[in-house]
């Protein structure tokens, strides 16, 4: 991601389900019901010049063919301030 311009991302852990929802797993004799599974969620802001190339590697990178391989929301980010220098817009990226 660096080179090709990313200067920064962050990436949490989360849980959540999709179409296939939960499942069950046993664990010492009784069946539980697991209804979120364990994720990653990568948040990414660039340029809108930059989208296309971006979501092009994320889908390289993260494409295995099968169910789990997850999703990109591209989402208009309105303004973005740096607050330490005051920097506005594709500046505070």
């Amino acid at each position: 991601m660096t080179k090709v311009g990313v200067e920064g991302m962050t990436i949490s852990e989360v849980r959540g389900f999709g179409r296939s929802r939960g499942h069950t797993e046993l664990y010492r004799g009784n069946e539980y019901t697991i209804e979120f599974a364990p994720k990653i969620k990568l948040e990414i802001i660039v340029g809108e010049d930059d989208v296309e190339t971006i979501t092009n590697i994320l889908e390289q990178a993260a494409a295995t063919g099968k169910i789990g391989d997850g999703k990109i929301f591209v989402l208009p980010v309105d303004e973005a301030f740096r607050i330490r220098t005051g920097e506005k817009r594709l500046d505070a990226i």
